[in-house]
């Protein structure tokens, strides 16, 4: 017999509790709100792992040494791209290519939903455009799934 209490599985044949570990994956989607269609528009989801712990340094009052990892090194090539719409095309704002980028983003969703993840927690930001002499603007979405480790 099995009790879930929390995260934390205790079999009653063992008396040893098991902690119930996770595994976490977050899907980054950059949507341009450049006028003109200028901007580049994309969904990002990393296949490859880093290991925090290599490119962190402890700060503290005796040793204030930093991490002197490569930029190089930090980086990830192994991760998916996908192409997704700019929401402003040479005509203003295109509704079209918000429901396009929405049915991708969805399909991703139900993705991860059909391989075990959990969706977790949805984070946004925007950097809109100011009008004239600003030509920069971004809307940034962050999925956060979880699944259990077997």
């Amino acid at each position: 017999m099995v009790i879930i209490v929390g995260a934390t599985t205790i079999n009653k044949n063992e008396q040893t509790p098991a902690v119930q570990t996770f595994e976490f994956k977050t899907v980054t989607v950059i949507e341009s709100i450049v006028p003109n269609g200028l901007g580049r528009s994309r969904m990002l989801s990393v296949n490859g792992m880093r290991d925090y712990k290599e490119f962190t340094s402890t700060q503290t009052e005796d040793d204030n040494t930093r991490n002197k990892s490569k930029r190089k090194d930090v980086r990830v090539k192994d991760f998916d791209e996908t192409k997704l719409l700019n929401f402003f095309n040479i005509g203003g704002i295109r509704f079209q290519n918000i429901a396009a980028n929405d049915a991708l983003v969805t399909s991703k969703l139900n993705d991860m939903s059909a391989n075990g993840w959990s969706l977790e927690f949805v984070n946004s930001g925007v950097e809109s455009y100011g009008g004239k002499g600003d030509s920069n603007g971004i809307y940034v979405t962050r999925y956060i799934f979880k699944r259990s480790v077997q």
